[in-house]
């Protein structure tokens, strides 16, 4: 059976007990057998003052699991607009596709300060508002998640740190322009075409990608613009479907002639169901410290992992239900669930378990359960 291609989305994982350099040289690896076994694309995520991330210069990164493999894709999911300026943006693409040729994936995420309160809260997507947990069609969509940037956070300080200020966030859509108009060898400036060296030529451009977790702003741009789209249910599993909503939605032909979407999801597959659900512990507590702002604390293994309370497990319930754990057949079928579901043209998959061995494995697994 034809199924669509997947790719591996790595975050960079630190394992408790391990430290930022091996997690470093774990993705390196890790890359090396995600080609080996088929997967299309090979995409690094941005975070910032996580002890148990060590993704935080995913342009590095990128330039190192290209010097490692030979053929598949490599991008970034995403670089984040509002932690860079689109003229670093280029330089740092350009530069990777001077040296490895190709195959770079530039994918976009908004992000930054939001402009000053006015007392008035933007409304949530229409489909989303007071929504309890619902499955559709075979796939579980929980209540989004309300999150808020509390002062004093890690999030809130990290704004502060990479010179965030209010209202940055609304300069996306022209930073995007900037970035196009380099890459084409168009940007202009009081009449003189500038070049943006080494990537002011067609042959320097990434293929370029929109990321987004909800039905707002970045689903818009990337349809109206004709751009790929990237679709989070791994990290936002209760707006995805509105996301790819508003992009179909907004789509015109553009870049492509016709949307076209990737969709995330966590996973961990091994050999018996018992063995995925043991590797899978932790996850909870891993999620629940990202999201209590102290920061990703480092993976936990299954033996020490931490139980959370009731209550602390209800905030972190969504993430829960909508990670794909088991054996490589039941892993496939809630893939093509998702797939079926939210109608994408490619799945990206990211996979943490304290012990690397098992995340190769787990990623050997489903490669060949889904190619079978």
């Amino acid at each position: 059976m034809s199924r669509v291609p997947l790719s591996v989305l790595d975050l960079v994982p630190v394992s408790a007990g391990s430290t930022a350099s091996e997690a470093l040289h774990n993705t390196v690896d890790l890359a090396r057998e995600a080609e080996a076994a088929g997967y299309a694309r090979y995409w690094l995520a941005e975070h910032h003052l996580n002890p148990g991330v060590a993704g935080s210069a995913p342009n590095l990164v990128m330039g190192a699991v290209a010097a490692a493999t030979s053929s598949i894709r490599v991008g970034s999911a995403a670089t984040l607009v509002g932690n860079v300026r689109a003229l670093q943006i280029v330089e740092a693409f350009g530069t990777l596709v001077g040296l490895h040729g190709p195959r770079f994936d530039l994918g976009l995420g908004r992000s930054g300060a939001p402009a000053p309160s006015t007392g008035v809260r933007p409304p949530a997507p229409a489909t989303a508002a007071a929504r309890s947990d619902e499955v559709v069609d075979g796939l579980v969509v929980p209540a989004p998640f309300p999150f808020r940037v509390a002062p004093g956070s890690r999030f809130a300080l990290q704004g502060e740190l990479l010179g965030r200020v209010p209202g940055d966030v609304e300069r996306f859509a022209g930073e995007l322009t900037t970035i196009r108009a380099f890459f084409a060898g168009t940007f202009e400036r009081d009449g003189v075409v500038l070049e943006a060296t080494p990537a002011s030529r067609p042959d320097s451009a990434p293929e370029l990608w929109i990321h987004g977790s909800t039905g707002g702003e970045s689903a818009r741009i990337a349809g109206s613009l004709g751009l790929p789209y990237g679709a989070n249910y791994h990290s936002s599993p209760g707006t995805v479907l509105d996301s790819v909503r508003a992009y179909r939605e907004a789509f015109r032909p553009g870049v492509l002639d016709a949307p076209h979407v990737v969709v995330s999801a966590d996973v961990v597959v091994a050999d018996t169901e018992t063995e995925a659900t043991r590797l899978a512990r932790g996850y909870g507590a891993w999620v629940r410290s990202i999201r209590s702002g102290v920061g990703a604390i480092p993976y936990p293994s299954p033996d020490d992992a931490p139980e959370l309370s009731d209550d602390l497990v209800a905030t972190v319930a969504d993430r829960l239900a909508t990670r794909f754990v088991g054996t490589p057949e039941h892993v496939v079928e809630r893939l093509e669930t998702l797939r079926r579901v939210t109608g994408a043209d490619e799945l990206l998959v990211t996979t943490i378990t304290h012990a690397h061995d098992a995340r190769v494995r787990s990623y050997r697994l489903l490669a060949d359960a889904w190619g079978a």
